[in-house]
């Protein structure tokens, strides 16, 4: 699914910080650029038919013809992203080595690990334009442009290539369907729809993706409850949870405090208090 990623007016780009528990978008694609850093942790990218582990140090590219999502992580997993537009790519990406920077799929590995040093001067630049964006559009514009070209260099100097996994047509098919609809068949019958055992099914899918068919079921009803709830001020927590497949609101709360560490009441937005009535004198 190609994403409009509604970048600011006047923005080259974006920097996001993302913590383990933070509501992660579904699988999709977009017409920017982008690149993360993993800081801390463990997570599992899907990359199309390919999957990635992200362990700290770890940059991988994704390119606009790439479908990607985030699968699984761990309770401490922290990662960078940006995105950049097609027109600071073009801007920068003019010498030789950086032409991979413009095709839409390139052929090849993006994902590399880098060493202490290269980690921490990025993880350090990132905040940095971060806060930027905020601050001064015209310094966020070049601090892009800067993390765009020291992120590509720190890539080429690194000769330690992340290996993939290639993913089982079968296991990508799950892997869709139950990001289209997490209630979609029990495992006996995506198992038949897939022409596998539920066994063998349930074992391909925990190797290939790093987590359980059923937790990666659980983490996508967490996914279309955030989205239904929104800011919890047009529908209830439990009718949220029911419209995103849980089978009840016991069900719903254990997979919340498992993914997030903390209970669902710290979605509610808090009102604020009315102001006291003066007193007469």
């Amino acid at each position: 699914m190609l994403e409009d990623l509604e970048l600011p007016a006047g923005l080259d780009g974006r920097v996001v910080r993302h913590l383990a528990g933070d509501r992660r978008v579904r699988a999709h694609r977009h017409a920017e650029l982008e690149v993360n850093l993993a800081v801390s942790g463990t997570a599992t990218y899907l990359l199309g038919q390919r999957r990635y582990e992200l362990t700290p140090g770890t940059l991988t590219w994704l390119f606009p013809a790439q479908e990607h999502i985030l699968v699984d992580q761990s309770a401490d997993h922290e990662l960078w992203w940006a995105i950049f537009t097609p027109g600071l790519v073009g801007r920068i990406a003019r010498a030789p080595h950086t032409r991979p920077m413009l095709e839409d799929d390139p052929a090849g590995s993006f994902s590399r690990r880098l060493g202490i040093g290269d980690t921490r001067s990025l993880q350090a630049l990132f905040s940095e334009v971060h806060t930027a964006e905020t601050r001064d559009g015209t310094l966020a514009n070049a601090g892009l442009a800067y993390l765009l070209a020291r992120a590509w260099r720190a890539f080429l100097d690194s000769d330690e290539v992340v290996d993939s996994i290639h993913v089982h047509p079968a296991i990508r098919t799950v892997v869709d369907l139950l990001r289209t609809d997490p209630s979609t068949g029990t495992l006996a019958g995506l198992a038949r729809t897939v022409g596998m055992s539920p066994t063998h099914l349930s074992r391909l899918f925990k190797a290939q993706t790093g987590v359980s068919l059923s937790r990666y079921r659980n983490q996508q009803r967490l996914h279309r409850f955030l989205l239904a709830y929104g800011d919890g001020n047009h529908t209830t927590a439990l009718a949220a949870a029911l419209a995103a497949g849980f089978g009840s609101y016991a069900q719903f709360y254990r997979v919340f405090r498992h993914q997030t560490g903390h209970g669902p009441g710290t979605l509610r937005t808090p009102t604020r208090a009315p102001a006291p009535t003066p007193r007469p004198r």
